[in-house]
């Protein structure tokens, strides 16, 4: 099974709302049990990655309702209402369905601005900005 995910990184700011996507190559969703197989970790710097939502929506104990799964089948979300400063980290969703797994790139989140991106004189010292000035570019 393979598992993609966009974007692969954000810029954000606090109190805002995001959005990450997740594709599996097929479908999580076991008929028997109803359930579907699919987990959102969150990994911050220097530590282990650490589970926040399991079976798609159910919240892990003690992670913040502002952290939301949805999705069924190949199709998942991860929202998150109201960014926090501590939700700094990078996010990977993983499927449980079956043993073999493909990891691809994980969405990382930055809280450096939109415009000192923008008005940055070398954006490759950064990715985040490399990455919001390509997207810039094709709006």
């Amino acid at each position: 099974i393979v598992m993609t995910q966009s974007p692969s990184s954000l810029v954000v700011s606090v109190g805002e709302k995001v959005t990450i996507s997740c594709w599996s190559s097929q479908s999580l969703l076991n008929i028997g049990t109803q359930k579907n197989y699919l987990k959102w970790y969150q990994q911050k710097p220097g530590k282990s990655p650490k589970l926040l939502i399991y079976w798609a929506y159910t919240l892990d104990t003690g992670v913040p309702d502002h952290f939301i799964g949805s999705g069924s089948g190949t199709d998942f979300t991860l929202t998150n209402n109201s960014v926090q400063a501590e939700d700094l980290a990078v996010y990977y969703c993983q499927q449980d369905f079956l043993y073999s797994t493909v990891l691809q790139p994980p969405t990382q989140t930055s809280f450096e601005s939109l415009t000192s991106c923008l008005h940055s004189l070398n954006i490759h010292t950064s990715p985040f900005c490399l990455s919001t000035q390509t997207l810039m570019k094709h709006l």
